[in-house]
C-alpha cells in the first residue's frame, strides 16, 4: 500500500482514496490472501512507497529474477 494513494488530490482536495474504496481494497487483499493460502500460496503486503519496499523486498528474498509491475494513470491538470 503507498501512503501517497490516501493523500489529498491536489486540485479539488478530495482524498485519492476514500473510506469505502479502503474498506473494499482491504477485503479484497484479505480474501485473495485466503483464496492463495488455500492454494497453499500466500500473498506479501508491505505499506511504503513502491520504490523502497520492492526494493527491500528483493534484498530480503536475495533470489529473485523477475519484478513484474503496472504504472499507476495520473491525473492530467
Amino acid at each position: 500500500f503507498d501512503p501517497r494513494h490516501y493523500l489529498r488530490t491536489h486540485c479539488h482536495g478530495f482524498p485519492k482514496t476514500g473510506p469505502h474504496r479502503l474498506r473494499f481494497l482491504l477485503e479484497s487483499v484479505k480474501d485473495l490472501r485466503e483464496t492463495l493460502k488455500k492454494k497453499g500460496s500466500t500473498l506479501v503486503v508491505r505499506k511504503g512507497k513502491p520504490e523502497d519496499v520492492v526494493r527491500d523486498l528483493i534484498t530480503q528474498l536475495g533470489s529473485v529474477s523477475t519484478v513484474v509491475f503496472h504504472e499507476e494513470v495520473r491525473e492530467i491538470l
